[in-house]
C-alpha cells in the first residue's frame, strides 16, 4: 500500500504517572501522532486506571489529539465528560453499550471522532450495521485490562477482514475509517500488523520502556514508523 498513512499512538498506561505532563510532552516531541488514553473501570475490565480529570490535566501539555479508549460499562455518561476534558477521539466496546448506534452519535454530537473496539473474541459483524457512523475501528490484539501483554497472532487475520470491510465501504463512497490496533505492538511485529491493514498503532511498553525519555522515545518511534512504512 504505497504512501500509506502511519499513525503512532503511545499508550500512557505504560508511562510514569508521577511525571505524566513530562511524559506526554516527551512523546509528542519524539514524533507520535496521538496520545492513547486507556480508561478502565474495574467493572468491564479487571483494572482501574484514569478518568476525565487526568485527561483534562494533560490536555494543555500537547497539541496532538487525545485518543480515549473507554473500557467501561456503562459508556454514555462518560462521553460528554471526556469530550469536555479535551478528548478528540472516543472509542468504546459494543458489549458495554445498551445502544451502539446511539453511543456513536453521542460521541459525534460532542465534537469527537467516534469508534468501536473489538476484543479478540468479539466478531466484526457489529461493523456491518454502523459503518456510516464510524471514524475509527480498534482491534484489541490482547485481552484488555493490563499493559505489557503479548500480541495475539490471530489478530492479523481479523485485521485483514476489517480492512476488507473498510475498503469496500469506502469504494462505495463511504467516509474514511481508521483501522487501529492495540496490544503487544513492537518493532519486530509492527510490519506484519501494517501489512495486514492497520494504519494506527497503539504501543505502550514498547515506547515507555525505552531508556532516556527524549532520545529513547524518539529512537523507538522512528523504528516503529520505519518498520510499519516498509510493510
Amino acid at each position: 500500500m504505497p504512501n500509506k498513512t502511519i499513525r503512532l499512538a503511545p499508550s500512557i498506561l505504560s508511562a510514569d504517572f508521577a511525571r505524566l505532563g513530562e511524559e506526554v510532552r516527551a512523546i509528542e516531541a519524539a514524533g507520535c501522532d496521538l496520545v492513547h488514553f486507556d480508561v478502565m473501570d474495574n467493572h468491564y475490565v479487571p483494572n482501574l486506571t484514569i478518568g476525565p480529570l487526568v485527561c483534562e490535566a494533560i490536555r494543555p501539555h500537547v497539541q496532538i489529539p487525545i485518543d480515549v479508549h473507554l473500557m467501561v460499562e456503562p459508556v454514555d455518561a462518560l462521553v460528554p465528560m471526556f469530550a469536555k476534558a479535551g478528548a478528540n477521539i472516543i472509542t468504546f466496546h459494543p458489549e458495554a453499550s445498551r445502544h451502539v448506534d446511539r453511543t456513536l452519535q453521542l460521541i459525534r454530537d460532542n465534537g469527537c471522532k467516534a469508534g468501536i473496539v473489538f476484543n479478540p473474541a468479539t466478531p466484526l459483524a457489529w461493523m456491518d450495521h454502523i459503518m456510516d457512523k464510524l471514524d475509527i475501528v480498534l482491534l484489541m490484539s490482547v485481552n484488555p485490562g493490563f499493559g505489557g501483554q503479548g500480541f495475539i497472532d490471530s489478530t492479523l487475520a481479523k485485521l485483514r477482514e476489517a480492512r476488507s470491510r473498510i475498503d469496500a465501504h469506502m469504494a462505495q463512497g463511504g467516509q474514511p475509517i481508521w483501522l487501529e490496533v492495540d496490544g503487544g505492538v513492537k518493532t519486530n511485529n509492527i510490519g506484519a500488523i501494517a501489512a495486514a491493514g492497520a494504519d494506527t498503532f497503539v504501543a505502550g511498553s514498547a515506547v515507555f520502556s525505552a531508556p532516556d525519555a527524549d532520545k529513547g522515545y524518539r529512537t523507538v518511534m522512528q523504528a516503529l514508523r520505519q518498520a510499519a512504512t516498509a510493510a
